[in-house]
C-alpha cells in the first residue's frame, strides 16, 4: 500500500501491530481498520500468517531441543544485531 488516508494502516504500521492483534490487545476500531488493511494487502496478510506458524512451532519447541551451541550462536547474532540498530 503506496498512500494511505488518516484513518487506514500503512504497512509499516501492520507489522508494528501484528502481537497486539494475535493477543487481542486492539479496540474494536483498532482491530477493524487492521482487518481492512489485511484485507487490501497480500503481503501482510502473508506476514500475519507467518507469525501465527512461528507462534505455533515455537510454542511447541521444547528448550532441551535447541542444541546449546546453536543456542549460544543464535543469542550472539541477536546481540549483534541488536548492537548494529541502535548503533
Amino acid at each position: 500500500m503506496s498512500r494511505a488516508t488518516p484513518h487506514e494502516l500503512v504497512c509499516r504500521e501492520v507489522v508494528e501491530l501484528v502481537s497486539d492483534y494475535l493477543e487481542g490487545a486492539m479496540t474494536l476500531e483498532e482491530r477493524a481498520r487492521f482487518e481492512e488493511h489485511l484485507a487490501m494487502c497480500d503481503g501482510c496478510s502473508a506476514y500475519l500468517e507467518q507469525m501465527r506458524l512461528t507462534l505455533r512451532v515455537a510454542g511447541e519447541l521444547r528448550a532441551e531441543a535447541v542444541d546449546p551451541h546453536v543456542c549460544a550462536h543464535l543469542v550472539d547474532a541477536f546481540r549483534g544485531w541488536a548492537q548494529e540498530r541502535r548503533g
